[in-house]
This record gives C-alpha cells, sequence and structure tokens, in this order.
C-alpha cells in the first residue's frame, strides 16, 4: 500500500479524532534516527492515527514497516526555530499574571484541541500557576512544540490505500508504447506499473497517460 494513512500506538489521536492541522510540518525517522522523509502541508488525527496529505505522502517512504521502527515528529511551529519560540514563550509569560493558569500559555501557541494533550505529554497540570511553571518544563514544551513524537506501528488497512507500490519494472516496458520488452504484444498501464507518485492527482495522470498509450497499441 502507498498513500495511505499511519496508525500509531499514541494515546493521543483518538483524543484527537477529526483535528486537521494546517502549515505544519513532520520528520519520519528510522530506529538509528536517521530522517528518511520530511515536508510540511496538512495532516489530520483519526481514531486509530494519522493522515492528510502531508501524511500520506509520507507513508510512500516508509518501507520494511513491519521490520523496522518508526517514528513520526510533528513540528507544529515550523516558522520558528527553538530560540525564537522560547523568546516567544518569554513574551507571552510576560503579557500573563502570575495567577493565570499553564494552560492559556499553550492556548496561545496552539489551537485550543491541542491544549490538554499537551499538558498531559509534558506532564504538567493544565491548571499550574504561570508562576509556578518551571525552566525545565519550559523547555520540554519548546520540545514537545518541534518534536512531538508518535510512533509508528503500522500502515491503516489496505482499503484506505489510495495507490499501491511495486509492480513490473518501468525497465522492463517500452515507455513510448507501454509494451513488455520482455513479451511481445503484452502491455502495461496505470498501477500494474512499479510507478507511484504523491498525492495530489499525479497517480491518476500516470493511469491517463500510460492508459491511453498502451491502449494505441503500438508496434
Amino acid at each position: 500500500p502507498s498513500l495511505i494513512p499511519i496508525e500509531t500506538n499514541s494515546k493521543y489521536p483518538p483524543l484527537l479524532q477529526g483535528l486537521s492541522l494546517k502549515n505544519v510540518s513532520i520528520r519520519i525517522l528510522d530506529n538509528a534516527g536517521k530522517t528518511i522523509y520530511s515536508d510540511f502541508g496538512e495532516m489530520m488525527f483519526t481514531h486509530f492515527g494519522i493522515t492528510g496529505p502531508l501524511i500520506l505522502s509520507a507513508s510512500a517512504h516508509i518501507p520494511d514497516i513491519n521490520r523496522v521502527s518508526y517514528e513520526a515528529q510533528i513540528d507544529l511551529k515550523p516558522a520558528l526555530d527553538e530560540e525564537i519560540l522560547r523568546a516567544r514563550i518569554a513574551r507571552e509569560v510576560a503579557e500573563m499574571g502570575p495567577e493565570e493558569f499553564f494552560a492559556e500559555l499553550v492556548r496561545r501557541l496552539v489551537p485550543k484541541p491541542l491544549v490538554v494533550p499537551i499538558c498531559k505529554e509534558l506532564d504538567v497540570h493544565s491548571r499550574l500557576y504561570i508562576s509556578k511553571v518551571s525552566d525545565k518544563e519550559f523547555e520540554r514544551l519548546i520540545k514537545v512544540l518541534k518534536r512531538w513524537s508518535f510512533p509508528i506501528t503500522d500502515y491503516a488497512s489496505f482499503d484506505y490505500a489510495i495507490v499501491t507500490a511495486g509492480g513490473v519494472k518501468c525497465s522492463e516496458v517500452n515507455e513510448y508504447t507501454m509494451e513488455s520488452k520482455l513479451i511481445k504484444g503484452l502491455y502495461f498501464a496505470g498501477e500494474v506499473l512499479d510507478i507511484d507518485a504523491n498525492t495530489g492527482g499525479y497517480n491518476l495522470q500516470i493511469a491517463f497517460s500510460t492508459g491511453h498509450l498502451a491502449g494505441l497499441l503500438k508496434k
């Protein structure tokens, strides 16, 4: 399966089901800590994990999902590096009264549905007075905002896949006619070929174009 939602064993997606996040970035890391994919765009939480254009595109770059451990790191503030974000938080805190709650600070930084989950992830009570929040807790907040981690456990059910990966090697097909180079008179088109592209209509275009060429049945 390719271009498919991703399952995670994180406890937060079911709490955030239906929430769409725009202008976030994501990194997919393997178990060696190597970034195998990164991008910027829109994603959404589901009852079983994460989806949306950003996640669908990322899924095509996650091989051996049952043999290698992967994690998705979401950057909720991709336009701000950690130093600028630290200064932003300091400004927000300076504007708040000492008896305002930590949740109010988080609400100034992220959409409201994320406030409680982020407080839980930090293990900081949402009603902790802002004056009682330690520097270490502020640093953990920055880490979560920039690198909120979701362990990847599997692809979603194959029924959710937009396209499939794998198929007949393109090197074994005449690109001008779609005829097999190995068996005369045999033509291929669409997803039966080992070709899949990002979401956005590209796979439909591949199907239309290769189908048209194959249908001409050129010698």
